[in-house]
């Protein structure tokens, strides 16, 4: 009603014909001003209309029309509350105490009925205060005792663990899942299913190019598709669940591409487990066997999980028996993010190697290795450092000059080692020494240019797969090499290597000359890899002179 009131102002400005109005009394809001200028506003050239001449006894300022928009307290009567029906609802005590606190420009004016009024209002507002916190506490006390009484499903189910909680996406993964319930794995389960996929992927692209897969090649690509941690731990859980998958073995020897492994170090072996070929051809793990070993992982995963539900409808009161082959969703009391991680499987490990750390067993070891002099001299070194230290007679001084060659090691490493052995080692390394500093500069840059030349021999290869050309120019082969090189060296530079290549190797890369320009040919069914065995033992070779 009092929304209608204030447009209905405008509405009275300019009524139209036959429109009668009643006459609202509805008024601007002004301070409180005396009303001495209205006569002025109206003779003045203005549209305003002149205000009304104050009432009497209406000296104090009125409230604005924003607030006489709002309904007042007591025109709001709220329903009562269901907990409390047999509390009387008290009046507004704000509106009683509001019209009794005087205005700014008055004097107080209160008598003693309002005062009684008053302290009435607050003695009842203080009686619903005590009943509700009475109802409150009779409640907090029933909900303690429903808590106390629980279920016997609750009995059975595990405790959770002190430490710090899973991220809510990942305990309440299956209630978010879309579409009708169904068997739905854990969130941990999903990300080892998604964990044998990379797997699987990286071993069939090894093991289809007839390449060992090694754990250290599988991590890698597995870090790299899935951008999650890939441990052994993961591959003793999947070897847990699908060990037919795969078979695991220690070996060394393998080719590693990697600084930090040595090829004499023992790894951890992959191979894939498949059937024979019809053909008796070698078996490839094509795009349909990836498929149904995914297919498998997953059905053998919900096996799993099918078991820790078996165990969890026999510890209900009363104990309950479903069928596995009819079981289409999970109990709504069980927790399917709540089941326990799979236990890893064992893993094959490197054999234990012994290592030597008396002369006793250094003898033990080499008898059969050395020659009768030094096996007769180890046997001596061995029976005087076991008897105990006898003062010998006393040595000439010697004169004070600094030795030839300082001791490579200190005398405790160097203890039951034999002094010829020692001497000879020693005489080695002072020979190489002296090589290096009476080698001229261009022996020591064809030296350095032969400990490149394994490296440029793959990436020449390797350009010559890409350009699939028979042969090449000169100016391309260098370039292309030059850009696909780690070592940064120039085109000419580049060349002198080449030629140094096709003269160590002829029957490898040969060159051929037409007209004013060098063409480079290469073998491509060469081994690669006895190419690069001879680069290296070439080099040895001649690094020893």
């Amino acid at each position: 009603m009092e929304q209608r009131r204030v447009t209905d102002f405008f509405a009275r400005r300019r009524p139209g014909p036959g429109i009668v109005l009643p006459k609202l009394a509805c008024r601007t809001p002004s301070p409180a001003r005396p009303a001495l200028r209205a006569p002025d506003s109206a003779t003045s050239g203005s549209r305003k209309r002149a205000r009304p001449p104050a009432a009497p006894g209406r000296d104090q300022a009125r409230p604005p029309a924003r607030r006489r928009l709002r309904l007042s307290a007591d025109a709001v009567s709220s329903p009562s509350s269901p907990e409390a029906p047999d509390i009387p609802a008290c009046p507004s005590l704000g509106q009683k105490i509001k019209k009794s606190i005087p205005a700014a420009n008055q004097p107080p004016q209160l008598t003693s009925s309002q005062n009684q009024d008053t302290i009435s209002e607050l003695a009842s507002c203080l009686q619903r205060a005590r009943e509700l916190g009475a109802r409150v506490r009779v409640l907090k006390s029933s909900a303690q005792d429903a808590g106390e009484s629980f279920t016997p499903e609750a009995k059975g189910r595990p405790e959770e663990p002190c430490g710090e909680k899973a991220p809510a996406y990942q305990r309440f993964h299956a209630l978010a899942q879309p579409g009708p319930p169904g068997l739905v794995l854990p969130y941990k389960y999903q990300v080892l299913a998604e964990m044998f996929r990379s797997m699987d992927t990286i071993v069939g692209m090894l093991h289809n190019r007839s390449e060992t897969p090694t754990f250290a090649k599988v991590q890698r690509g597995v870090q790299d598709m899935m951008r999650r941690r890939f441990e052994e731990r993961n591959v003793g859980q999947i070897k847990t669940v699908y060990p037919a998958s795969y078979c695991f073995r220690q070996e060394r020897g393998v080719p590693t591409f990697k600084d930090g492994v040595k090829r004499s170090d023992y790894q951890l072996t992959i191979e894939p487990l498949l059937e024979q070929e019809a053909d008796g051809a070698a078996p490839q793990l094509t795009a349909s066997r990836l498929l149904q070993r995914r297919q498998i992982f997953s059905q053998k995963l919900v096996e799993h999980v099918k078991e820790h539900h078996k165990a969890f409808l026999a510890s209900l009161r009363p104990p309950m028996v479903v069928p596995e082959d009819q079981l289409t969703r999970w109990h709504p009391r069980f927790n399917v993010d709540e089941v326990p991680d799979i236990e890893p499987a064992v893993l094959p490990q490197p054999p234990a190697t012994e290592k030597l750390t008396t002369a006793q067993e250094v003898l033990a070891r080499a008898r059969s290795l050395m020659s009768p002099r030094m096996e007769k001299a180890l046997s001596q070194l061995a029976l005087r450092s076991a008897e105990p230290s006898s003062p010998g007679p006393p040595r000439p001084a010697l004169p004070d000059t600094p030795p030839a060659t300082p001791p490579a090691a200190s005398p405790s490493a160097l203890k039951g080692v034999s002094q010829d052995l020692l001497e000879r080692v020693r005489a080695k390394e002072a020979q190489k020494q002296l090589a290096q500093m009476t080698r001229c500069p261009e022996q020591e840059q064809r030296l350095q240019r032969l400990e490149r030349l394994p490296e440029l021999a793959r990436v020449l290869r390797s350009v010559f797969v890409s350009e699939r050309k028979p042969a090449l120019s000169m100016e391309v082969a260098c370039a292309r090499m030059v850009g696909s090189c780690r070592t940064a060296m120039s085109p000419g530079e580049m060349e002198k290597h080449l030629l140094l290549l096709s003269e160590l190797l002829p029957d490898w890369l040969s060159l051929h000359h037409i007209r004013t320009d060098t063409y480079v040919k290469l073998d491509k069914a060469a081994d690669l890899a006895s190419i690069t065995a001879r680069l290296a033992r070439q080099a040895h070779a001649e690094e020893g002179l």
